[in-house]
């Protein structure tokens, strides 16, 4: 049986290769934790420059569409801390070592108890960022925890209580949303740019309402399946790692 329901933190990390991957992932979770007074940061990892199948579009006003979408999806999700991004070019990730210097500071500097991002274990993604990007998370939690890890960097070393991992194809926690859901969906709608490439919403006439709200049917059905299981009208799943 899964686990349910952590304690709500004090602030958590939120780990997304792209603008609105937090948000596909566990948005849910970070506006029901909001709610309850958590501090929520956003760390996007790449720029998201190539968001798009229109050959002609210009990636550079990509880039500034889809900071203003993610920080207005943040929003939505009743976030009040800050959004950073690394701005690594989109498809082009790696788990290296500079971006591994990135992300560590980036729990040395916030001190989430929660860590949430990408399941690097997924079998068969074809996505290499969103690979790259979970190896990132659990990487840099182990250099934030140990001191001789970037001795350079100005904060202190900080362990995390507790890792969530979306995306992952054998979840053994849930989170309940059901008061959340709608929060959700509006923060994924934020990212207006991402309707036609990730949420099929390819009109742009009288039937595009109709699109939307295929589009946010099939979130609510989702999550009312994987909830079922547990008794919850909704639910998020990720896998759980407290040994960190």
């Amino acid at each position: 049986m899964p686990t349910t329901n952590l304690e709500i933190p004090q602030r958590a990390l939120a780990i997304g290769a792209h603008p609105d991957d937090i948000e596909f992932g566990c948005g849910a979770t970070l506006a029901k934790w909001a709610a309850a007074g958590c501090e929520i940061h956003h760390l996007v990892c790449t720029d998201g420059s190539r968001g798009t199948w229109d050959a002609n579009e210009d990636p550079a006003a990509l880039v500034a569409t889809r900071e203003r979408e993610q920080r207005a999806a943040a929003r939505a999700l009743g976030g009040t801390a800050e959004v950073t991004f690394l701005r690594w070019p989109d498809g082009e990730l790696e788990s290296g070592l500079r971006q591994r210097w990135q992300v560590c500071a980036a729990i040395r500097r916030t001190r989430p108890e929660v860590v949430l991002g990408h399941d690097p274990w997924k079998r068969y993604r074809l996505h290499p960022d969103h690979r790259n990007a979970g190896f990132l998370v659990t990487d840099a939690i182990v250099a934030a925890r140990d001191p001789l890890f970037f001795p350079e960097q100005a904060w202190s070393p900080h362990r995390p209580s507790t890792l969530l991992l979306f995306e992952a194809d054998e979840p053994d926690h849930l989170e309940d949303v059901g008061a959340t859901v709608e929060q959700k969906i509006d923060a994924l709608l934020e990212h207006k740019s991402q309707l036609h490439t990730t949420m099929q919403v390819s009109a742009s006439d009288g039937s595009r309402a109709g699109e939307i709200d295929a589009f946010a049917k099939r979130v609510r059905a989702r999550l009312a399946s994987v909830g079922a299981s547990s008794g919850f009208a909704a639910a998020e799943p990720f896998k759980r790692v407290d040994d960190l």
